[in-house]
């Protein structure tokens, strides 16, 4: 039987900040994970759990504080550039130059993460007609709708053609059909065979897109596993219900409920379920 090597392997990894008046955060507090080619593997959490910090680190943009963290097989620590090389990030904070055109801003971008200088040209024009951009390719970034902006912003992600991607909270700010035609998109990367780390506080875009699920709470990784073993383990049907399982017994009380923005918060009075539940 043939195995398949992980692509992204994080072994308690650990991150911790100072802050004047809590001290010590441990953003991240022991996490370990692995993923593999053409999965779409997500990070779901409420604001503040650790998802962008976790994701963060494996991009080399934070140092951790302890544990590895490695992309095909390259160490965040030992071999930055190479996990770069390696890696395509995006967010939904993650902002274009405004004064580059489309066709500019995927040159760009391809050449700083060293995709071969001979077939830049090429991959570009192959992109622009991917992603349908090609009446707009020529407009500078700034005077491009929203939606125009967020198929430049994963081409760009994807502009190297790197094995790995990272989507932070990638449809914030979205409407709902700019929110679809992300989710398809993100399901025709990983049917090339990418793969995806996807994080999210929306249950509805992780029970949809996420072949396995890790829940995230306060730093540390409660639970691990495709939707139908997470179901099996805590006799919940809804992802909302299986988090709220999870946190509750962490925390050790009751009714506590993900908000609208992503927040935690009691859940409404008389059973209903909490506000902004999806």
């Amino acid at each position: 039987m043939t195995t398949i090597q992980a692509t992204v392997e994080v072994q308690d990894l650990r991150k911790s900040f100072f802050d004047e008046s809590r001290g010590e955060v441990r953003a991240v507090d022991g996490v370990s994970f692995s993923c593999r080619p053409g999965e779409v593997f997500g990070l779901l959490g409420a604001n503040g759990a650790g998802k962008t910090t976790t994701l963060r680190v494996l991009s080399t943009v934070l140092r951790p504080t302890g544990g590895t963290a490695s992309v095909m097989g390259h160490d965040v620590l030992a071999q930055p550039e190479a996990v770069r090389k390696n890696l395509g990030f995006y967010s939904a904070s993650t902002a274009l130059y405004p004064r580059l055109t489309g066709r500019e801003t995927l040159e760009f971008f391809a050449r700083i993460n060293s995709y071969p200088p001979e077939r830049v040209a090429g991959r570009v024009e192959a992109l622009i007609d991917r992603f349908g951009i090609r009446e707009y390719a020529g407009a500078r970034v700034e005077k491009l709708s929203t939606g125009m902006k967020q198929k430049v912003s994963i081409a760009r992600t994807i502009a190297h053609d790197p094995p790995v991607l990272i989507f932070d909270e990638p449809t914030v700010g979205l409407d709902v059909l700019n929110a679809l035609e992300m989710a398809k998109m993100i399901r025709e990367l990983g049917g090339e065979g990418k793969t995806i780390l996807y994080s999210s506080h929306i249950m509805s875009e992780v029970e949809k897109l996420c072949d396995r699920i890790g829940i995230i709470h306060r730093g540390q990784l409660l639970a691990l596993g495709t939707l139908e073993s997470l179901r099996e383990a805590t006799g919940q049907h809804y992802l909302e219900d299986i988090f709220i399982h999870y946190v509750t017994r962490t925390e050790g009380s009751e009714g506590v409920g993900i908000g609208a923005m992503g927040e935690l918060q009691e859940a409404s009075p008389a059973g209903e379920r909490p506000r902004g539940a999806r």
